[in-house]
């Protein structure tokens, strides 16, 4: 014996896709978001990195003046009263 398709039946299958559907679509917004936090939390791990060595940087500088000196001079090319600077020449063909 065939049971007949009621209309009943094809509207509970086709709430049944209907909600399939949007449980798909909902599951892959969910590990798009936390594939987004997952980056965000490395980019904010990197910056606190970069942020630590930038500080201890700072505090090398406010303590320590030979240490500014070096850099003043590496960075700068700055000169103490009294000194020279010595370039080389150019090669003359």
């Amino acid at each position: 014996m065939r049971k007949k398709i009621t209309l009943r039946s094809i509207v509970i299958i086709i709430l049944f896709v209907v909600f399939g559907f949007n449980v798909v679509k909902q599951t892959m917004a969910i590990k798009r978001i936390n594939n987004d936090i997952a980056k965000k939390s490395e980019q904010l791990n990197e910056k606190k990195e970069e942020n630590r060595k930038l500080q201890a940087e700072l505090e090398r500088v406010q303590s320590n003046y030979d240490y500014l000196e070096k850099l003043a001079r590496e960075r700068l090319g700055l000169i103490k009263e009294g000194e020279q600077i010595i370039l080389p020449s150019e090669p003359q063909e």
